[in-house]
């Protein structure tokens, strides 16, 4: 994957995260009766924003900044449409508090870097994801790869929903309880940011 002169001369490049070539998910695993049946919800981050800095001499000075809408997170897969609305509810109403936490929000303040291959690196970034209202700092393990107008990262990590004040709820009348952990999931685009572009 061809590097831009830019990046090559070290100098830093910014790039725009671009949620709809993006796949940001959450899975969270179930307890009580129905634990047996696979009823393990997937999780749609739908709205996001925010803007990575690269620096291909100095991968480790790169940083990351994200923003998400907490209204904007969608039950998928194979779940019937009372179970959604039901699980949707619980989460905007009782484990998100979406109206007194309306967003989600993730900033880096250190990274470390592993170059692989040209263009292509394996990353831990370190910062602080503030959720619930709970700030607690984080390390984002990702593959990245940087070319002369795009970046791509993947990876996933756990976080444990208590970390952050929120309480275990449970739907279908108790029958199907969510775990303490979460399991985020991954595949962020993002775009060369112009020169005359804001963030």
């Amino acid at each position: 994957m061809a590097s831009s002169l830019n990046l090559a001369e070290g100098l830093a490049a910014s790039y725009i995260l671009d949620p709809a070539r993006s796949r940001f998910l959450v899975r969270a695993y179930a307890g009580g009766m129905l634990a047996g049946f696979g009823h393990n919800p997937t999780i749609a981050i739908r709205r996001f924003s925010g803007e990575a800095r690269f620096l291909a001499q100095s991968p480790e000075r790169s940083s990351l900044q994200f923003r998400i809408e907490a209204a904007s997170l969608a039950v998928t897969g194979d779940v019937n449409e009372k179970d959604r609305r039901e699980m949707e509810h619980a989460m905007n109403e009782e484990v998100l508090e979406t109206a007194r936490y309306p967003e989600i929000t993730f900033e880096s303040f250190h990274s470390q870097a592993n170059q692989i291959a040209e263009g292509m690196y394996q990353m831990k970034i370190g910062g602080k994801l503030t959720l619930h209202g709970i700030a607690r700092d984080i390390e984002i393990p990702s593959n990245v790869m940087v070319a002369d107008d795009s970046l791509r990262a993947y990876g996933e990590l756990a976080i444990r929903q208590t970390d952050y004040r929120i309480r275990l709820v449970s739907v279908a009348g108790g029958a199907l309880k969510l775990k303490d952990e979460l399991k985020l999931s991954f595949d962020i685009a993002a775009r060369r940011k112009r020169d005359n572009e804001n963030s």
